[in-house]
């Protein structure tokens, strides 16, 4: 193995290196996974999820294992170590492979040097087996400020969260009704050899027993169906979309809502999609594209309003805001490694703001959906209570529906092991007088 060809694994701590400097894993690992043939990316995105996932319980282990922690230049082989440990306790590889590929990608990073400790250090965890944790709550492998907050903001559940964080997402799909109904791509799955069931509460969800291939969903290129979990799909049961009304999406990227909007109600009379990320736009049109749909695309922040808004009011209004996603956690798990307790205060304050900001583009009678990927008051209803606090004309409903629990101001799902994501949901009508 040469420096020029650095294996799997090696790419795999690079990767790992770049997520704890700050990039995302949807940043740094589409490059990563340009870099090898298609038979190997399964296996890379298993290592860097996987590392990300179990990243501060390895770390507690590598740490105790290590005499001195490895110099700043070296860091990069920590991270390898990291991912050698993350199969060695996680993943059904052979022993002999993990040690002996790890010391020779080892010497792929341009660190010979350090391969005596690297075989050494992971011989002893192969032979001795995972320690036991330094304390309880580092089996659970979350930075102990979200493990604090979840804690305390969840005194009976926090486990659960914890636990639902840790285990793989199922994927789950979005059917077009304009294409037809659940019941029939049910069959078609079937016929497909894809075992799947409905979803509980989303009307148009589909759960599949296992993750598959978009190729392999049929009709996916032409728009029969789309990928989106079930909690995110509830935003049209609860927005009460109907012919002629005009409708805003801010925050709009990827465009699964978006998309998901246009699908449900054929006669609106306009669909505004609203991304600050210039980057992201070509996600919103691509998802467009391949569904047949059409939606006006703007690139602005939505809370400034005066460089977008052309006075006309919307009828409806869906404001997913940026959050701490720390509903989402078991589909990023390189948040456990980004996301810090300090961007909460920041975050709320963005989110309030984008509330303020947009009210006034909202059509008396209409109806505001606020909705964020978070399990965190601070970001959820702690928000409507401060808006309500300061808007007389804004009036809080209350659906009838049977998911998730009612805060008061609003309805919060936790994630769910084998079920949706956490999401949190709040319905803003405008009074006409």
């Amino acid at each position: 193995m040469t420096a020029a060809q650095p294996s799997v694994r090696a790419i795999a701590a690079q990767v790992l290196w770049a997520v704890e400097q700050g990039q995302s894993l949807s940043q740094c690992l589409p490059p990563a996974l340009a870099r090898i043939g298609d038979g190997e990316r399964g296996e890379l995105q298993a290592l860097c999820y996987g590392s990300c996932r179990w990243f501060h319980r390895l770390d507690g282990e590598l740490r105790g294992r290590l005499q001195r922690p490895l110099r700043k230049q070296d860091r990069l082989i920590h991270h390898l170590m990291l991912v050698a440990l993350f199969q060695l306790r996680f993943s059904q590889q052979a022993s002999y492979a993990v040690l002996n590929e790890t010391v020779e990608a080892c010497r792929s990073l341009g660190k010979p040097h350090l391969t005596g400790l690297v075989n050494g250090v992971l011989r002893r965890a192969e032979r001795d087996g995972e320690p036991a944790p330094a304390s309880p709550d580092i089996e659970h492998s979350h930075p102990d400020w979200m493990l604090a907050k979840l804690r305390h903001n969840w005194p009976e559940d926090w486990r659960d969260i914890l636990a639902a964080n840790n285990v793989q997402a199922p994927m789950t799909l979005r059917v077009n009704a304009r294409q037809g109904p659940r019941d029939a791509y049910l069959d078609r799955l079937r016929q497909a050899g894809i075992d799947a069931s409905a979803t509980r509460f989303a009307p148009l969800g589909i759960q599949l027993a296992q993750p598959v291939p978009v190729d392999r969903l049929p009709g996916f290129e032409d728009g029969t169906v789309s990928v989106q979990d079930e909690a995110a799909q509830l935003c049209t049961t609860l927005l009460e979309l109907a012919p002629g009304q005009r409708v805003l999406d801010a925050c709009a990227a990827p465009g699964g809502k978006t998309c998901a909007i246009l699908e449900a109600c054929d006669d609106l009379a306009e669909v505004v999609a609203i991304e600050q990320s210039v980057e992201r736009l070509p996600r919103i049109h691509d998802n467009l594209d391949r569904l047949g749909l059409d939606a006006r695309v703007v690139a602005a922040d939505a809370a400034d309003t005066a460089h977008w808004w052309d006075g006309q009011s919307f009828d409806r209004i869906l404001l997913d805001v940026p959050c701490s996603a720390s509903g989402v956690i078991r589909r990023h798990p390189d948040i456990k490694l980004l996301r810090r307790e300090d961007d909460i205060t920041p975050l709320a304050a963005i989110q309030l703001g984008l509330l303020e900001a947009l009210w006034p583009t909202l059509a008396p009678g209409g109806r505001l959906l606020y909705a964020t990927c978070s399990v965190f008051p601070q970001e959820n209803h702690r928000i409507i209570q401060r808006f309500l606090k300061q808007q007389p004309e804004a009036q809080l409903l209350r659906p009838d529906v049977t998911w998730g629990r009612d805060m008061g101001q609003g309805r919060q799902l936790l994630p769910e092991p084998g079920g949706h994501d956490g999401f949190f949901y709040a319905v803003l009508i405008k009074n006409d007088g």
